[in-house]
């Protein structure tokens, strides 16, 4: 049992207990493991992950929650209030992403289960929606979501991987232009991108989209909540949404910068039509008459009801003043990262951030930002690490601690840059360049990991 979470402590459950356990006993074992794992992220030493890190807003989210956590929404004619919810979030999402400016098509949207589960519904949409002689493909920049890519694999559309400018980390146009064929149902770019913040040039892409008759989905679903404030805060942001023509859809993750509980996503799109295509149908099931907007079945109303709860509380006043501390937040810590000549920031980066360094192993410089307590985001070709700046960053004396930090991780870094990074053996590419073998060892590895994840080790 050594290094089963939480064994020393308490009791492993290999089968299902003859006599349940007290309320007050399960309750109290709960909080002490929240308790215990909390501070991990609490202090804002944590990429990402947190959005928004504030205990009261998570209590009112779960207030609003219990009041529907029971409730299937798929009884819509026992429990009309998801109808409410769910169309309030979908309307509110295609106002914030600029569906005012689509005066000739009738926009719609699908709340989904997460950024994974509105890039997969967007993949079969295009798929249905624009039937292909030959297997259907779309272009996705190499920075764009791996989601694409699994979604490809689980739909059978081909997913062409466009090579970035290393310098901007935006996505080749011309490559693009290059690679669309009769086949091409979609071009995809990502506002901002999940590994440098970068937000890849839409405009063009819509324009290359119409011009080839084909649409064009925006991964806006980590920035797709704080993007908008940015450009209303001043901020050098190109329009990204629907104001941009060409652009057919867009996903915006409601559980990252929308502040509302982990498992809702918002898929939007330009026009109906295109979301009624991947409604599923079965009209002579013996069990009656079958239909679904989605993968997802049963879902909890409670989630639905968190996220309206969310976004009616905060408003776009509250969104604008979280927006605005994050920009800032994350400015003070580029700039830390700026004053050092050995770093070298990627791109021109919004909130998110990512650096190399072209003198040493950046992982030097991730190794010791570890012993300071810092977690970070780990990148490859080139290896990197990224600050994705949330809510907890902005407490006070965060930005000013890294910026210590940092610099005693570069001293460290330069006196050790002839030796290996021992996070570079976990998060670094392979040395090189990837290989079939390399290829075939890391996911044996990352096998083993996730096998250890959901499995209770033999006694």
């Amino acid at each position: 049992m050594s290094g089963f979470p939480y064994a020393d402590r308490y009791a492993v459950h290999r089968t299902l207990p003859e006599e349940g356990t007290a309320k007050e006993v399960v309750l109290d074992e709960l909080a002490a493991m929240s308790a215990a794992e909390n501070p991990t992220w609490e202090g804002g030493q944590c990429s990402g992950t947190m959005y928004c890190g504030d205990h009261d807003h998570y209590d009112y989210l779960n207030e609003a929650f219990s009041h529907f956590s029971y409730v299937n929404s798929l009884q819509r004619d026992m429990c009309p209030s998801s109808t409410k919810f769910e169309a309030e979030v979908i309307a509110m999402t295609l106002d914030l992403l600029g569906a005012a400016a689509l005066t000739e098509t009738t926009p719609a949207g699908l709340v989904t289960s997460g950024g994974s589960g509105s890039i997969a519904h967007a993949v079969l949409a295009y798929r249905e929606h624009r039937p292909t002689s030959g297997r259907p493909n779309m272009i996705k920049p190499e920075t764009a979501h791996p989601a694409f890519s699994k979604a490809g694999h689980l739909f059978g559309v081909e997913m062409r991987i466009a090579p970035v400018d290393p310098a901007t980390t935006l996505v080749d146009l011309d490559w693009v232009a290059d690679h669309v064929d009769e086949n091409t149902v979609a071009l995809i770019g990502s506002a901002c991108n999940y590994g440098y913040g970068t937000v890849d040039p839409i405009g063009d892409l819509g324009a290359l989209a119409l011009d080839r008759g084909i649409g064009l989905h925006v991964d806006g679903c980590l920035g797709g909540f704080i993007l908008p404030f940015g450009r209303e805060l001043g901020y050098d942001i190109a329009p990204f949404d629907f104001s941009v023509p060409g652009v057919t859809s867009i996903s915006a993750d409601t559980h990252k910068y929308g502040y509302a509980l982990k498992g809702t996503s918002v898929l939007c799109f330009a026009d109906k039509a295109l979301r009624n295509d991947q409604y599923f149908y079965l009209t002579d099931w013996s069990g009656g008459k079958y239909c679904s907007p989605g993968m997802d079945g049963s879902r909890s109303a409670g989630l639905l009801a968190a996220t309206w709860a969310a976004m009616v509380h905060l408003g776009r006043s509250g969104y604008r003043r979280y927006a605005e501390q994050i920009f800032a937040t994350s400015a003070t810590m580029q700039a830390a990262v700026r004053s050092h000549d050995s770093l070298r920031i990627m791109g021109q980066p919004s909130f998110l951030f990512s650096f190399t360094s072209d003198e040493y192993d950046v992982y030097l410089v991730n190794d010791f930002l570890r012993t300071r307590g810092w977690r970070m985001n780990g990148q490859q070709y080139p290896n990197a690490i990224h600050m994705a700046v949330t809510r907890p960053q902005t407490q006070p004396g965060v930005a000013e601690k890294w910026a210590l930090d940092l610099a005693d991780a570069v001293e460290f870094a330069l006196a050790h840059k002839d030796e290996p990074a021992k996070s570079g053996a976990i998060y670094g590419g392979v040395a090189g360049g990837m290989s079939e073998e390399a290829d075939v060892f890391i996911k044996a590895v990352m096998a083993d990991m996730m096998d250890q994840q959901s499995s209770i080790p033999a006694p």
